[in-house]
């Protein structure tokens, strides 16, 4: 399976929340849900620092004492996109964390629960290139999950959605990485389903990527494979 999550650049300092009551129009916390809300921050904040120094043990148990107060903050404000942003940021950077300290099937639980977010987020942002990347890597990888345990009725839709949204990455960003993005869904949806079109579709892209040496090392293995049957 790709474990292309583990190449994500992480969360930077500029996409936290400037404060759990930022969006007046949303109902009210209490004092000990904005006090925890705040704490969560910090701890975020001391997560990230252990990450990028490459203690992912400390950074995951960071990022899980942050996680439940975050998680409320979204419970009661559901349309405050700083806040619903910031718990899909966090339960993808633990969920990063996870895969490097125990395993990829550890992980899943955190990127399942990210996914309505992640949509809400892309939905009203459009054409944030940033969040449907890292929205389509989740897509993708959550389908790859599901095809592992030959779960291809389950993968087929979630990689029909990458693949949706890394078009759309690939029409407003069309360098290697969203090429790559794009090649990535195609290949799980080529080994999930029957659809003559995405067949020769992925066939012909892993052929021509492959020749022009953008192919990453992800996708290579398989697109090599792919670019052989499609002669």
């Amino acid at each position: 399976m790709t474990q292309r999550l583990l190449m994500a650049v992480l969360l930077t300092a500029a996409a936290l929340p400037a404060s759990a009551q930022e969006a007046t129009s949303q109902p009210s916390l209490s004092a000990d849900q904005t006090n925890a809300f705040n704490a969560a921050i910090n701890d975020f904040m001391a997560a990230q620092k252990a990450q990028q120094a490459g203690d992912n043990a400390g950074a995951l148990s960071g990022y899980e004492r942050a996680l439940p107060a975050i998680r409320k903050v979204v419970e009661v404000q559901p349309d405050n996109l700083a806040n619903v942003k910031f718990l899909a940021n966090v339960l993808y950077v633990t969920a990063i964390a996870k895969a490097s300290t125990q395993s990829f099937d550890a992980a899943v639980p955190l990127l399942e629960e990210s996914l309505p977010q992640w949509r809400k987020i892309v939905a009203q942002e459009g054409s944030d290139v940033q969040s449907q990347t890292v929205f389509t890597n989740i897509l993708t990888q959550m389908g790859n999950a599901k095809l592992g345990k030959q779960d291809k009725a389950g993968a087929l839709p979630l990689y029909a959605e990458a693949i949706r949204l890394a078009r759309q990455t690939l029409a407003e960003k069309p360098d290697n990485a969203s090429k790559n993005l794009l090649l990535g869904a195609l290949i799980g949806a080529s080994q999930a389903g029957d659809d003559p079109a995405i067949k020769s579709e992925v066939a012909a892209m892993s052929k021509a990527m492959i020749a022009n040496g953008s192919v990453d090392a992800a996708n290579k293995p398989s697109a090599q494979v792919l670019a052989g049957a499609g002669r």
